[in-house]
């Protein structure tokens, strides 16, 4: 399974970017996929997943710290999967992951990373 991610930027506080992530390869088996990011000397943190593959079922979680502002979707063909962030603030600064995962919770694969920084 490949994951290609993209849409990281450097945007003001208050601002919005969307993040892209396209599988590829072997997604049979992919049940889910989600968004994490790292910053400096932390360790990798969810910030939103939504059940994928087969299932039209869209099961989502958030971490508390972005709920109400961040949306996770998937696209019909459910090979793409999308994070809109809105009213970003300035810790919201990090490199997001996007990850693919067999089982709720479990990552199995992860993409590049793509940096977001917020700020002024």
């Amino acid at each position: 399974v490949q994951l290609q991610a993209s849409g990281g930027g450097l945007v003001q506080p208050g601002g919005s970017l969307r993040l892209s992530c396209a599988a590829s390869g072997n997604i049979f088996g992919i049940n889910v996929m989600g968004w994490y990011r790292q910053v400096p000397g932390k360790q990798r943190e969810l910030v939103a997943r939504i059940t994928a593959g087969a299932t039209t079922v869209r099961l989502t979680n958030y971490a508390d710290s972005v709920k109400g502002r961040f949306t996770i979707s998937r696209d019909n063909a459910k090979t793409t999967v999308y994070l809109q962030m809105n009213s970003l603030k300035p810790e919201d600064t990090a490199v997001y992951y996007c990850a693919a995962e067999r089982t709720w919770g479990a990552p199995n694969y992860w993409g590049q990373g793509t940096l977001v920084t917020v700020s002024s």
